[in-house]
């Protein structure tokens, strides 16, 4: 019986001990944060720095402004304006300054070429074989194009004459220059090594200049300022190519045997090869 007590009143003690411990390191915790914290005063505003909220802020002078905007809280802890620079942005500010004059160009002499200017190649007389003519003007050899220097290029289907009364001059034209080259070899200023695209020069078949018999013959026409012009302007008149009608006759007689053209006899020898 006494050894159950004394088990009982050992527990009890112990537990005891134990509450007092917690108890006693609760109030030395509290303390030491009691000391560390500082002490804080509770402001209360003033009623007079408050604002009517009541009234119209937008037309009182003692309107309040915002600290963020206003200006920047110092080291006291009191909020202080903050200046700011404002840019002028009048139209005059951004003229020219009025002791500036305006003062004559002077011509200079040109740089120096970075490089050296490569001289192009003069066209050459060169003998162009098998020449076919797509329209009044313009020769296809191979797979080259050529347009007769001096008169204007002109479209194959180009259609002439009176509404009502219409051909296809544009076609009769070309027929007429192919009639007038026949296939042969023409003498042109090309270059040397050839060209791309479409090649505007001068050419020559035996003596006859094409592009002129084209201009005299009614079916080209010219810029303006061409020394071709009173060759056309007479065509005009006399009512030839373009300016005139339909060539073309329906009637079934015979035709009359083609007039050989100048420089067309035949002496057995190709001129062509001869760089001619």
């Amino acid at each position: 019986m006494t050894r159950h007590l004394l088990t009982i009143g050992g527990g009890l003690a112990g537990i005891a001990l134990t509450v007092a411990l917690l108890v006693t390191g609760a109030s030395v915790i509290q303390g030491r944060q009691s000391a560390d914290a500082p002490d804080f005063a509770l402001e209360t505003p003033d009623l007079a720095d408050v604002p009517d909220l009541g009234g119209d802020a937008a037309g009182t002078e003692d309107s309040q402004v915002p600290a963020d905007a206003a200006g920047g809280a110092s080291d006291t802890g009191t909020m202080e304006p903050q200046q700011k620079s404002v840019r002028d942005i009048a139209p005059e500010q951004f003229g020219l300054p009025q002791d500036v004059k305006a003062q004559p160009l002077e011509r200079i002499e040109p740089r120096t070429p970075l490089s050296q200017i490569v001289a192009r190649p003069e066209p050459l007389p060169t003998v162009l074989r098998h020449p076919v003519a797509l329209s009044a003007g313009l020769i296809q050899f191979g797979g080259r194009f050529l347009q007769l220097d001096g008169v204007l290029p002109q479209k194959v289907d180009r259609v002439c004459g009176d509404a009502g009364k219409t051909w296809p001059c544009g076609v009769i034209a070309r027929t007429a220059l192919r009639n007038f080259i026949r296939s042969r070899a023409l003498l042109c200023n090309a270059p040397k090594n050839g060209w791309q695209g479409t090649l505007t020069t001068t050419c020559r078949l035996n003596n006859a200049d094409p592009a002129a018999w084209l201009a005299e013959s009614g079916w080209a026409e010219v810029p303006a300022g061409s020394p071709l012009a009173g060759k056309v302007e007479a065509a005009r008149e006399a009512r030839l190519g373009f300016f005139g009608d339909d060539p073309r006759t329906f009637d079934t007689t015979t035709a009359p045997a083609e007039t050989p053209l100048p420089g067309d006899v035949d002496t057995g020898v190709d001129m062509t090869d001869q760089g001619l």
